[in-house]
């Protein structure tokens, strides 16, 4: 039984219709574009080198992506159109995405637009602006930055450095509406000597062209470039006895050299790229890129993805480069990424095709650009635990999974404490049992419990232990044990059927048939349930499925961790151990003369009996036990 949640994307389509398969026999073996749709809603937008191929992986149950099940559930229509090539169908894609939105397509999280600066080139004296506004021709975007501050500081720098006029001038407007001719009257920026002074004819258009080139290279990241021409013009005024004016460069450059000074030198060589980190969880991702220009990081953002462990890593990473670059200002010459998008030659192909010279995906093993790599990573690490304290994801989405969870397995009260428990064993030997606890959806490791069985097997038999474990559980809550006293909601075991049935046993043979139980499957992720005739599917990537193959995950983790440790007091138990008038002392005298049990078992009884505290008699009975052995 398939359990629906309010986490199921869209409603009122579906189920798939029949004849679909068929449908796609019509489909063309060629590049293209195709779209899933419900009730004409766009539910993802997708690319393939064959249409016909990639589409029938979806009907058929090939695509291992856990979103997909979901969505073909609701999937009622689909619609392709055919491209030239896959760069074709990339650019496509990116531009489709960008305007349908579809909800199962990796987008930002933050349903907002991100601030960039821009330049109005297509004015007769182009102004300098922070803004929103969508890409409008003739204006040269810079950005974007996701720290609307740091753009609104960078805008005052870039002016400070290269004056030239704000695009919210009433002076400046009234200039560009006479087409660059002065209006004789100048603004307030002049009168301080930030503004250039075109409004007066202060400036010919000429030198104000060249200021703002210089401003598009300081934007660029061009910083080193720009504080040198600085730094020569200064110096040529002074030569030329022009004082007032080399006064001025010097404070330009000064807050040049500021700018420089706040940025991290990360190599000797003029660097030009983006290094991408991502940091997944179940259904959220955090995504932050480092800017670095001439060899200096000189600047990062950082972006919240709505697609997480819900899909392949080189998916999410491709997703990302078509929303990001599809607006971003500046393609670099290398962009250094986590793992390479699905369709790599295609994305580098568009990539270039924006920069207008190449442009390359990378991989780092080594060396500096894997540093680089690692910051990124551990900063969007960061970036998602803001987020996630910002927005107090984490109790949303656990409330979500509790009451998901109260619904779909028909539970009088949402599970805030659930108990799951697992055997682990090999062949019989050093078998365990965990208990590990989740208290309102958050593991509570105060409360983990482990258990040695008891039970004699010379082979394992799992369902048997796991009755052991039950039962010794809340017998000792029976017998007032306060380690054991507080009562689960649900009461969850790692296996199928056999094992829910072991676990009812013993539940009914103590009398608390009334706790709820349920055995998880490892290999479908069903829920079994006592007296029902078909498993429990959850949702794939909904919060309560997450929330019970976590637990799973960590009471299977606990109990491996526990029989490791007994295996291994296992193996390092030695011969000596059960030699006569041999104790832990001699043990360690012995072991540490000899440095091992082969070079003990080499030796005479005379080299032995020369060991410090030995004797003559503990070291025949020595060389007599190893010799046995």
């Amino acid at each position: 039984m398939t359990v629906p949640t309010d986490y199921d994307t869209g409603a009122g389509c579906g189920p798939m219709p029949p004849d679909i398969t068929s449908q796609l026999g019509h489909v063309p073996d060629a590049p293209g574009v195709y779209l899933w749709k419900c009730a004409d809603e766009v539910l993802y937008v997708g690319k393939a080198k064959s249409l016909r191929k990639r589409m029938r992986q979806y009907v058929s149950g090939h695509d291992g992506r856990a979103q997909i099940p979901r969505m073909m559930e609701r999937v009622d229509s689909f619609d392709y159109v055919v491209t030239g090539n896959e760069v074709e169908s990339l650019i496509l894609e990116g531009n489709l995405i960008k305007e349908l939105r579809p909800p199962f397509n990796v987008d930002f999280k933050d349903d907002k637009s991100f601030p960039f600066i821009a330049l109005t080139l297509a004015d007769p004296f182009p102004a300098i602006k922070y803004t929103r506004e969508r890409h409008r021709p003739g204006t040269r975007y810079f950005g974007p930055y996701t720290d609307a501050k740091a753009a609104r500081e960078t805008v005052e720098v870039a002016r400070r450095v290269y004056p030239v006029c704000r695009a919210t001038c009433a002076e400046w407007k009234r200039l560009t509406a006479r087409g660059g001719k002065p209006t004789g009257t100048a603004c307030f920026d002049y009168h301080v000597g930030k503004g250039p002074g075109p409004c007066v004819g202060a400036i010919s258009a000429e030198e104000y062209r060249a200021r703002v080139e210089k401003i598009a290279a300081f934007l660029e990241g061009r910083q080193r470039e720009v504080a040198a021409e600085l730094e020569r013009a200064m110096r040529a005024a002074a030569a030329d006895l022009d004082y007032e004016r080399a006064a001025r460069l010097r404070n330009s450059l000064d807050a040049v050299r500021a700018v420089l000074e706040r940025q991290r030198v990360v190599s000797d060589r003029p660097l030009d790229l983006d290094v991408i980190g991502i940091e997944r969880e179940e259904t959220i991702a955090g995504a932050h890129v480092l800017l670095v220009r001439e060899g200096r990081i000189v600047g990062a953002n950082e972006f919240v993805l709505d697609k997480g462990l819900d899909v392949a890593e080189a998916e999410l990473i491709e997703g990302f480069l078509l929303r990001y670059y599809g607006t971003a200002s500046h393609v670099p010459r290398e962009v250094v990424l986590p793992t390479l998008p699905e369709s790599a030659e295609a994305v580098e192909a568009w990539l270039s095709g924006l920069r207008g010279t190449k442009s390359v995906l990378t991989v780092p093993q080594r060396g500096e650009k894997r540093a680089l790599a690692e910051l990124a990573a551990t900063n969007a690490r960061h970036s998602l635990a803001r987020y996630r304290h910002r927005t107090r994801y984490d109790e949303e989405r656990l409330n979500r999974a509790l009451l998901e969870l109260e619904s779909a397995l028909a539970l009088p009260a949402p599970p805030l404490r659930i108990e799951c428990f697992d055997i682990s064993t090999l062949h019989g030997r050093s078998s365990v049992g965990s208990m590990v606890v989740f208290t309102g959806g958050r593991a509570d490791r105060a409360a983990y419990r482990r258990f040695r069985v008891r039970m004699p097997a010379e082979e394992a038999n799992d369902v048997a232990m796991m009755a052991e474990v039950l039962r010794r559980r809340f017998a000792r809550a029976a017998e007032g044990d306060t380690r054991f006293a507080k009562r689960p909601d649900l009461v969850i075991v790692d296996g199928g059927p056999p094992q829910l049935s072991a676990a009812r046993t013993v539940l009914s043979e103590l009398g608390l048939e009334s706790i709820p139980l349920a055995a998880l499957a490892k290999r479908e992720e069903e829920l079994w349930l006592p007296d029902w005739d078909e498993p429990v599917t959850l949702p794939g990537g909904s919060p309560s499925l997450y929330l019970v193959k976590r637990v799973r995950d960590e009471a299977h983790r606990f109990a491996i961790e526990y029989h490791r440790e007994l295996r291994g007091r296992a193996m390092t138990a030695s011969a000596l151990d059960d030699v006569p008038g041999v104790g832990p002392k001699r043990k360690k005298a012995l072991l540490k003369a000899f440095g091992s049990l082969k070079r003990v078992r080499a030796a005479s009884v005379e080299e032995i009996a020369a060991v410090p505290g030995v004797g003559r008699a503990a070291a025949e009975a020595v060389a007599e036990a190893l010799k046995r052995e």
